[in-house]
């Protein structure tokens, strides 16, 4: 049975499926309801990492140049800061996040507060030591966190023409304030493919971006088609993403928007996830010179706290912190106070799932985006995008649900306990049933 997204009569649905009628024309006593569900019917946990890169501490260089535009403003005595987070730090904070699942984004900011080039050198390490740094992000950083570009300096404008940063120290010429208001969709892309093209040259993969704090912020339909357009162009990604905010007040939504989907029945669909944090830095400060507190994420009772209040809901809980203040000048504050979120979280939840920034996007993507058509017996599906973990629930009981894709019906496996869920197996009580599986681009049936 051939579908496209045009003969679908759409419905309102949950997760904002297009859900459609079936043709069969079922009693609505007897009709099957679908409901996508959470991946894995898990709550999608990440961290975002802001002002990481290669060996330079952000704070240290930034601080003066921020300093300059206002000066009333940035009165924190950079020279006490270290200069270098080195790569000691950088292999402890990646190997006890990978033996203990935390995944997220971890930012390489490509120009580091004009000091040199990540994909060059950096005057004040050695050749060596820059590519040792990039190997140890290759090797350690990458597989558990998506590399973001943090635009290309952090600080000043470059003229993307000349590669020199732009003379005016104001806010017009400051990646963090004025200049990304007033450009269009093609200027921020090509501003964006820049920086993104650093990275790629660096050997480092990367699938979406973070803005500098108030990048884009005015602008931000143009920021996310100049983020689409430049990711696509650098990478090729069908699904790209970006982070720009963060909502911190309780019952405020956090659930990613995606935007601009197009070409969803051709070969070569595309959209843009727009990621959401849901905390503050209440880690250690972007500058290394706040120290934060466990208890706003999550309190030693495990009753309140942001993290809570979001899991509870059921959306992404992305918490948001700065290189600068996980290392906290060498005292490690905010590492300890992941190292205590999370353990707490264990202490209080069995259903949560580590995501990269990518795979929230691509999930949320499919979810958003995937047409769903219950039958009698049957459940049709056609995806644009392929999706892990895709988790899907009916009101309808099942004796041996199967997945059939492109003519081939796979076996899927009953579990008895729903914290066992996972690709290729199904859950079923007196609700009606559950089935996660890896969904595949174009159509699909689920066989009940």
């Amino acid at each position: 049975m051939k579908y496209s997204r045009r003969t679908f009569v759409k419905t309102a649905g949950i997760g904002g499926m297009a859900l459609a009628a079936n043709p069969y024309e079922l009693l609505p006593e007897n009709r099957i309801k679908a409901e996508v569900l959470n991946p894995y019917n898990r709550v999608p946990v990440s961290l975002i990492i802001d002002d990481s890169t290669c060996l330079v501490n952000m704070a240290h260089y930034g601080i003066p140049q921020f300093g300059e535009v206002f000066p009333d403003q940035y009165k924190q005595d950079w020279r006490k800061l270290p200069r270098e987070i080195p790569d000691s730090f950088v292999r402890e904070f990646g190997e006890w996040c990978h033996e203990n699942g935390v995944r997220g984004k971890y930012s390489i900011v490509p120009y580091p507060a004009c000091t040199g080039w990540v994909n060059r050198f950096i005057p004040g390490w050695t050749k060596k030591e820059l590519e040792d740094s990039l190997n140890l992000v290759r090797g350690l950083i990458v597989p558990d966190w998506d590399i973001h570009p943090e635009m290309i300096s952090h600080t000043r404008v470059i003229d993307i023409k000349t590669g020199k940063p732009y003379p005016f120290p104001t806010p017009e010429y400051m990646e963090n304030w004025e200049w990304s208001q007033t450009k269009s969709a093609d200027e921020l892309a090509a501003y964006q493919a820049y920086a993104l093209s650093i990275l790629k040259e660096a050997g480092l993969p990367c699938e979406g971006l973070t803005t500098p704090g108030g990048y884009g912020g005015r602008n931000q339909n143009n920021l996310a088609l100049g983020t689409m357009d430049a990711v696509r162009s650098v990478y090729g990604s069908e699904i790209s993403h970006y982070f720009r905010d963060l909502f911190t007040e309780k019952g405020k939504s956090v659930m990613p928007p995606v935007l601009h989907p197009s070409g969803l029945d051709g070969s070569d669909p595309k959209c843009v996830v727009s990621i959401l944090g849901c905390t503050g830095d209440w880690f250690g400060g972007w500058d290394g010179l706040e120290p934060g507190d466990v208890n706003l994420f999550i309190t030693e009772d495990l009753m309140s706290g942001r993290m809570v209040d979001v899991i509870d809901s059921g959306e992404p809980a992305v918490m948001v912190c700065h290189w600068p203040g996980i290392y906290f000048n060498g005292d490690k504050t905010g590492f300890n106070i992941l190292k205590n979120i999370k353990k707490r979280l264990d202490q209080k939840y069995n259903n949560l799932v580590w995501m990269k920034l990518s795979e929230i996007s691509r999930y949320w993507a499919a979810k958003e985006l995937t047409t769903i058509v219950p039958d009698a017996k049957k459940v049709f599906l056609k995806a644009p995008f392929v999706s892990p973990g895709f988790t899907i629930k009916t009101n309808a009981t099942s004796r041996n649900p199967q997945i059939k894709t492109r003519g081939e019906s796979k076996p899927l496996v009953r579990i008895k306990d729903l914290k066992e869920l996972k690709s290729d197996t199904w859950f079923s009580d007196k609700t009606g049933t559950i089935i996660c599986f890896d969904l595949q681009k174009g159509e699909s049936e689920i066989i009940l």
